[in-house]
């Protein structure tokens, strides 16, 4: 599982550092694709392919989950970490998240987030989270 909040750098060939708690869960090799909310989703080999049978197991008649299959399976790399940690992020999917220097990796649990670190600040507001567990415990989350 991940998580945990890390502030990195993005270099001028579009290479970020993973931290090393995250690394350690993804080996090798992982799956980055375009995200929820204009950040970008980074896998496991192992959960990615959870997602892949568990959304060739559904039907696609609808247009909507076609579209949603283009565009986040359609955007999806394999990317290598190399020996100093760090992936090459492809330039359309640096441009889909606005990514260009300072960038924020969250762990959600089956996944890592990477965001534009200006994007992060306006997104999460941690000075309400009293709200958000009361909309978590209507749905039946509690923390």
């Amino acid at each position: 599982m991940f998580r945990g909040e890390y502030s990195h750098s993005i270099d001028a060939k579009g290479r970020l550092i993973l931290p090393a708690k995250m690394r350690e869960q993804l080996n090798e090799t992982c799956i980055l694709t375009r995200g929820l909310d204009a950040c970008l989703y980074v896998y496991s080999l192992e959960e990615w392919q959870k997602i892949e049978e568990d959304f060739q197991s559904k039907p696609h008649a609808d247009a909507a989950s076609r579209r949603f299959a283009r565009t986040f399976f359609g955007g999806a790399v394999d990317v290598d970490i190399d020996k100093q940690g760090r992936v090459l992020i492809p330039a359309n999917l640096r441009d889909y998240a606005k990514l260009d220097k300072d960038v924020v990796l969250t762990g959600v649990l089956t996944h890592i987030e990477i965001w534009d670190k200006a994007a992060w600040n306006d997104d999460v507001d941690t000075s309400d989270m009293e709200s958000l567990a009361e909309q978590m415990a209507d749905m039946g989350i509690a923390i």
